[in-house]
């Protein structure tokens, strides 16, 4: 006990200079000061004495955001001059002394990761998601979650595809890894889309296929077609957009969409032709119905590779049904003769699939939501009740 009283105080003499600049500097008063020190005194003596629980540091770790909140509100409002790094630093010293005392406890990881982005320490940053996937390489969700970070708030896509390599090594089984893979690329050719059209840079032929450039082979890197405008990153500021290098994507892999067709072919060689996993890559890249050629390059290849391997499965069938009118808004003249095409692919899937009962639950869904459309042209609204009563 008297070895963790000697830590609390030697920890707790660290920061006397902290909170004398603040009483001189009359951010905190008298009191305040008194109240910091005392709660801090008895955080130190809980997480320094044997059986300290990972709840313990996190709640010491939000009283110190809350202070150093208010220190900041308070600098602000009285126009004063101090030590800016003082609180951050404190901060991570908490949960630098928790991630070490609890390695095992992503939720206080998850919590250093969540301060350390507010805060925009980067270096921080890429230190603790080294840190924390090399204690858990085998946690699908934390390599998912760096990836996203390196491509929301860096736009570095190199290192967003090195985290989810990587974490395919670990992770081959996980189906999330290999569908949040696939959602990363799309998003990118979704950004680079929104940079053409920003540019008023219209597409004039569609993507072409290009031919795959030999690659060292490795069996724990997923092989992927070699990116020809890697450079290219859509969230730099228009000053320094690359207008010709954007005029020159429509034959990369990057905007084509050859990268997520890729993962795809090896998810489903993966997991042996799993129909359910082909229908849930076919439902996402259906949400990027905002870069429609690139999309609908990907969908077809699936419903091609669905009827190949497993036809009879209804989630071939769903796939096979829905791809017509993918992108066609039921308010366009294109959408009656697509939605027939469908209805047509609905009457034979229904002979053909082994399960007859799933591929109706999903077709009555399908139905319904096309009768919610505002506007529907009556005629449709008329067909498709119509294939409602007759699925039962």
């Amino acid at each position: 006990m008297a070895a963790a009283s000697d830590k609390a105080r030697f920890f707790l003499e660290q920061s006397v200079p902290e909170l004398k600049e603040y009483e001189r500097k009359k951010i905190f008063g008298a009191d305040e000061i008194t109240s910091i020190a005392r709660k801090r005194s008895d955080f130190e003596h809980k997480i320094n004495a044997r059986g300290s629980t990972p709840t313990d540091y996190a709640r010491y770790a939000e009283f110190e955001i809350n202070v150093d909140a208010l220190r900041r509100k308070r600098i602000k409002r009285l126009g004063v001059k101090t030590t800016h790094h003082h609180g951050p630093r404190r901060i991570f010293f908490i949960f630098d002394r928790a991630t070490r005392k609890h390695p095992g406890d992503v939720g206080l990881w998850m919590q250093s990761i969540d301060y350390a982005r507010k805060q925009k320490a980067h270096k921080k940053l890429s230190q603790l998601f080294t840190n924390v996937l090399r204690l858990h390489p085998t946690k699908p969700d934390l390599w998912i979650y760096a990836a996203q970070l390196a491509m929301d708030d860096h736009g570095d896509m190199s290192e967003a595809r090195s985290y989810m390599q990587r974490g395919l090594r670990f992770c081959r089984g996980t189906r999330a890894m290999w569908l949040e893979y696939a959602r990363l690329e799309m998003a990118y050719i979704a950004k680079i889309h929104a940079r053409r059209e920003i540019l008023g840079i219209s597409r004039q032929k569609e993507p072409e296929d290009v031919p795959e450039q030999p690659q060292e082979e490795d069996e724990n890197v997923l092989p992927l077609p070699r990116l020809t405008a890697e450079d290219i990153n859509p969230d730099v500021g228009e000053d320094r957009a690359d207008d010709v290098a954007l005029r020159h994507l429509d034959s990369t892999p990057a905007w084509s969409g050859a990268i997520p067709i890729a993962i795809f072919d090896a998810a489903m060689s993966h997991f042996k032709q799993d129909s359910a996993l082909g229908y849930s890559f076919f439902e996402m890249i259906s949400e990027f119905d905002q870069c429609p050629l690139a999309s609908t390059r990907i969908l077809t290849h699936i419903d091609q590779a669905l009827m190949d391997t497993c036809p009879r499965s209804w989630q071939a069938q769903a796939c096979h049904i829905q791809l017509p009118t993918f992108n066609i808004p039921a308010s366009s003249p294109e959408f009656p003769s697509a939605f027939r095409k469908a209805l047509r692919r609905l009457k034979e899937g229904r002979s053909m699939t082994d399960g007859e009962a799933p591929l109706c639950e999903w077709a009555r869904s399908w139905l319904q939501r096309v009768l919610e459309v505002p506007d529907v042209d009556p005629g449709i609204s008329a067909v498709a009740e119509s294939v409602l009563k007759s699925l039962g």
